[in-house]
């Protein structure tokens, strides 16, 4: 039933996006609903050039993280028309939990700077990056937004830039910075896919607390975790099964586990069996 409610909420996103008026796609008074721009950033000594991509939204808009929950729309990134460019890694910021219609989402309001980790090709010489983004944006309604970027990185510029470094600053925090002890988790076949349970031991980060799994799987939906603490142990549950019925995999070291709480988000990988 929640798979069948994820696939039909994210078609009436993107039928509402098709349906609705150019005059509901911008603001009078400011043009796009979306727009995005490239950070330049600075060139580090290992030879990795910190930038970032910018995407600033109309008041009360949203856009998705990495793992947007049932109601939200994944975003895609594609960097392929760039030169001197060997990678770009993202590094998200935590993002909020939402409320949608009775389903969670998670993402970002108004402004969301991801920090980008760029490998050159070839060391000492400037990227030119390319990047075509692929967004949801929701408010009252939800609207696909294509937007390009473009910018030149040079090579010569150390001076770090405080936007970007107060983004890589509200990045969640890893297991050992936030005292997790371990994770250990229990996965069982159900008729159409696995069931997974989690038990982490770690202090809390502010109730209350949603866990977000993701499998490191294509086309794997992993439905939302219910949660419950006692003491110093968080529990988590949920289902996952792929979307084409066909049968998969599920490999405990590449489970990604983020605890977002009131005060902080823990960014947990890999689980001991239970």
């Amino acid at each position: 039933m929640q798979l069948k409610k994820y696939v039909l909420s994210s078609l009436v996103a993107l039928g509402l996006a098709l349906t609705v008026p150019l005059s509901a796609r911008a603001d009078a008074t400011s043009g796009a609903i979306a727009e995005a721009d490239i950070l330049p950033g600075w060139r580090a000594p290992d030879g990795t050039h910190i930038a970032a991509l910018r995407i600033r939204l109309q008041d009360g808009w949203k856009t998705y993280w990495r793992a947007p929950g049932d109601a939200g729309i994944p975003p895609r990134l594609d960097w392929g028309y760039s030169g001197n460019l060997a990678g770009a890694r993202i590094t998200w910021p935590t993002p909020v939990v939402f409320d949608q219609n009775g389903m969670r989402s998670i993402g970002y309001k108004n402004e969301v700077i991801l920090p980008l980790a760029v490998t050159p090709k070839r060391d000492g010489r400037a990227v030119k990056l390319r990047g075509a983004l692929d967004i949801g944006v929701c408010k009252d309604i939800c609207v696909p937004q294509h937007l390009k970027v473009r910018a030149t990185l040079p090579a010569d510029v150390t001076t770090r830039d405080a936007r970007i470094a107060a983004a890589l600053a509200e990045r969640p925090f890893s297991a050992g910075e936030a005292g997790v002890q371990t994770m250990r988790c229990r996965i069982a076949p159900t008729p159409k896919g696995l069931s997974l349970s989690l038990e982490i031991d770690m202090p809390s980060s502010g109730a209350p607390e949603v866990a977000v799994v993701e499998t490191g799987l294509s086309g794997v939906w992993v439905a939302e975790a219910k949660t419950r603490r006692s003491g110093g142990t968080l529990f988590a549950e949920t289902r996952m099964q792929h979307v084409a019925g066909e049968p998969f995999m599920l490999d405990r070291s590449a489970l990604r586990v983020t605890v977002i709480g009131r005060k902080h988000a823990v960014d947990i990988r890999g689980c001991s069996a239970r």
